[in-house]
């Protein structure tokens, strides 16, 4: 999945260890630009991706985003890990007309063209759609 918008929040970054080694992750906070601004936390895993992506508070982005849930003691909780973050020229944003940033579902579809009436059937015309 995808969502456009601006990161408003840079999260503080978490590490440690397991039993694979030591690990890195960061919580950003992008908020969309919709007529109802949403706002979503995504984490970058990895201390390559965190450096590689860069993300800075106010940067116009493109988050490319799995969502996965896990079970602990009886709770759910969501998790939103960003796969591939792309800058975007923020004179860009809204440009595209019918699309919305942030939107998931692009430009909404145009309504297909109504048929042409159909005459009026004359009285003597022997029109009879009946089953009997």
């Amino acid at each position: 999945m995808e969502l456009q918008g601006k990161i408003i929040a840079v999260m503080p970054e978490k590490s440690g260890v397991s039993a694979r080694g030591e690990w890195k992750a960061q919580d950003y906070v992008v908020e969309t630009h919709d007529a109802y601004p949403k706002k979503m936390v995504f984490s970058v895993f990895g201390a390559d991706r965190i450096s590689r992506f860069n993300i800075q508070a106010g940067q116009e982005v493109t988050v490319s985003f799995d969502i996965d849930a896990h079970e602990y003691q009886g709770r759910w909780f969501n998790s939103i890990r960003a796969f591939d973050v792309r800058l975007v020229d923020p004179a860009t944003v809204g440009a595209q007309p019918g699309v919305v940033p942030g939107s998931a579902f692009g430009p909404a579809p145009e309504a297909p063209a109504q048929p042409a009436a159909q005459p009026a059937a004359a009285a003597d015309d022997k029109v009879d759609d009946l089953p009997f």
